[in-house]
């Protein structure tokens, strides 16, 4: 599925595999399992699901028995899909005076930044735009007045989301583990 296109549940069950008041479980087991996530805990977003076939007893059968079957048969899909973790990627822009622009730079690049521009202002300042993870923003504000005795300020807004890293993703997964034990 394409990025930031949601969640899409079809059913393709034909000939009564499945009866109509079963479905309504299989979206739910499925829409909580997209919520509580399958890596660290983190939602799944983007998802596509099609019911294809399925069986059910006169018994047995049951809409929590529909809903467990559907997070397992998620689980189990998700793993064989290799999910990728997202992380909010920050829109930064920083005005600084020239003398420091050289220490703004290499700080946001040692925050996993990404300088798209640099600009002037008037009154000899400049003006950097860059992208950066929200999680390496912590703190930045004491570490800009620090390196820039306090002339410098920044905005920062949501510009998207993007794959986090396989090392800091295999991190978090290890945290989450740690956690759970």
């Amino acid at each position: 599925m394409e990025p930031g296109s949601g969640y899409e549940f079809k059913s393709e069950i034909k000939g009564g595999a499945v009866p109509r008041e079963y479905i309504p479980g299989v979206m739910k087991g499925l829409e909580e399992c997209m919520s509580n996530g399958v890596l660290a805990g983190f939602p799944v977003v983007d998802v596509r699901a099609v019911l294809t076939d399925g069986s059910y007893h006169d018994v047995d059968s049951s809409v929590l028995a529909f809903q467990l079957a559907a997070r397992g048969a998620f689980r189990e899909g998700v793993r064989k899909a290799g999910p990728r973790m997202l992380e909010p990627i920050m829109k930064v822009e920083v005005v600084t005076p020239e003398e420091h622009l050289g220490d703004v730079i290499g700080d946001l690049n040692s925050r996993r930044g990404q300088i798209n521009s640099f600009g002037d202002k008037p009154g000899g300042l400049k003006v950097v735009d860059s992208l950066v993870p929200l999680a390496e923003m912590f703190q930045y504000v004491s570490t800009l007045r620090g390196m820039t005795k306090g002339r410098a300020s920044y905005t920062m807004q949501l510009a998207m989301f993007d794959v986090v890293p396989q090392h800091i993703q295999n991190q978090l997964a290890s945290k989450e583990q740690e956690v759970a034990a």
